[in-house]
């Protein structure tokens, strides 16, 4: 029999510990929960220094996505906030044509929109589904087996998905989460998406349930296919009950509070929503998330795998002592 040394046996004993150890496991679990990235700060210099707090460096050609905001008078993220960030990318800002008419459904006339806005005085501009849809698989769905997102998408390398947090008349809230999944879809993915994967060319409002979940299931495609080539950026500013879909949206109730970035859209959407339920004047707006049950996209986000509703909050302008666990899925704001 071979015999083993004391200090040996002593090494093996604590890396027995280590591996059955609950704590060690509960450590390594911890060191998995996602930051979300905060400054109250919403400037140019504010969005470029919550960019750069997540250290993520793009490879190869950047796009900027963002919604161009339905005229006249939406609450599109204003070029003179966002020029700073998409300059130093040198990124290119994509958008997607809607499915609802307006002036954004035509490729033309949403050209015109993104100059109108502003948008080409700053940066290029594509319209990623200007020559139609193309089709990425969805993983682990229950609603969508493949998500139809622009035959453009595919031309860049990196994406950087800058959302404008607010209501949504649909979907509850708008954030990180909807401009992957509605926001990247071709006007055709649209269609799929809120019909809830049954048709691509007949809208079904009435599968409303289908409609939450298909949109986690299209924004898991998307985040699965560019894998660590992604980032989210949600700008709480002018928080509308609306979507900037709506060119006519509700005055907010709620002060601008700032803005978020992390790379898991679910965690960083949670966020958001914690900050939205602590705000002064927030009733308004909670109204809008509960009663269209807005909270089911994150909870159907975690069940298909897009990201987790934990996470650790860090204030970028005071440093790692603002760090903060968010409260357990289950125990997230509820009606």
């Amino acid at each position: 029999m071979k015999l083993f040394s004391l200090p040996v046996l002593m090494l093996a004993f604590c890396l027995l510990i280590t591996v059955l150890s609950p704590a060690a496991a509960f450590a390594e679990e911890a060191e998995e929960i996602p930051l979300v990235y905060f400054t109250d700060d919403i400037s140019p210099e504010g969005l470029v220094a919550v960019y750069e707090a997540l250290g993520w460096t793009p490879t190869g050609k950047v796009a900027v996505k963002l919604s161009t905001g339905e005229p006249p008078a939406s609450n599109y993220l204003r070029p003179e906030l966002i020029a700073d960030l998409v300059q130093k990318l040198d990124g290119t800002i994509v958008e997607c044509n809607t499915a609802y008419g307006g002036f954004r459904a035509a490729t033309a006339e949403h050209y015109q929109v993104a100059e109108d806005h502003g948008y080409t005085d700053i940066a290029p501009f594509q319209i990623l589904d200007e020559y139609g849809s193309m089709e990425i698989p969805v993983i682990g769905g229950t609603r969508l087996t493949g998500d139809l997102v622009g035959t453009h998408f595919t031309d860049y390398d990196s994406y950087v998905i800058l959302s404008h947090f607010k209501g949504h008349a649909m979907a509850g809230y708008g954030g990180a989460i909807k401009n992957i999944s509605i926001g990247l879809a071709s006007s055709m993915g649209k269609v799929r998406i809120h019909s809830g994967g049954t048709s691509d060319t007949h809208w079904h409002d009435e599968l409303h349930t289908e409609f939450l979940e298909s949109m986690a299931e299209a924004g898991k495609a998307v985040a699965d296919y560019l894998d660590d080539r992604i980032v989210y950026i949600n700008v709480m500013n002018r928080l509308s009950i609306d979507c900037d879909c709506d060119g006519y949206p509700e005055e907010p109730d709620i002060h601008d509070i700032g803005i978020l970035a992390s790379t898991d859209p679910v965690a960083l959407d949670q966020a958001c929503l914690d900050l939205i339920w602590e705000a002064e004047g927030n009733e308004s707006f909670i109204e809008r998330v509960t009663e269209l049950d807005g909270l089911h996209t994150l909870e159907h986000a975690v069940e298909v795998g897009l990201g987790t509703r934990n996470y650790n909050l860090i204030n970028i302008n005071e440093g790692p002592a603002a760090e903060n666990e968010a409260a357990p899925a289950e125990e997230a704001p509820k009606a």
